[in-house]
């Protein structure tokens, strides 16, 4: 294996899981918020694997992508 290879990086995937630190650096938000969001049922869907959460890509920006408004009061809906 070259050196190329070595530190070629890897595509990204839906499936790569992410710890709630991670998370809420993809996101920009702050730890805290994405655990307070969690606690309310409010957050991304995530996995537990004992006590340590993780959250899917997918999981991430299927919950971003659902956080779209276009004004203070009016969500936009999602066209399928």
């Amino acid at each position: 294996m070259s050196d190329a290879d070595k530190t070629a990086p890897v595509a990204a995937n839906d499936n790569d899981l992410f710890n709630v630190v991670e998370a809420a650096d993809f996101l920009r938000l702050k730890r805290s918020t994405l655990d307070h969001y969690r606690c309310e049922g409010r957050g991304p869907i995530y996995r537990k694997h004992g006590a340590r959460v993780y959250y899917t890509r997918a999981s991430l920006m299927a919950w971003s992508e659902r956080q779209m408004f276009s004004s203070t009061s009016t969500r936009v809906e999602k066209k399928t």
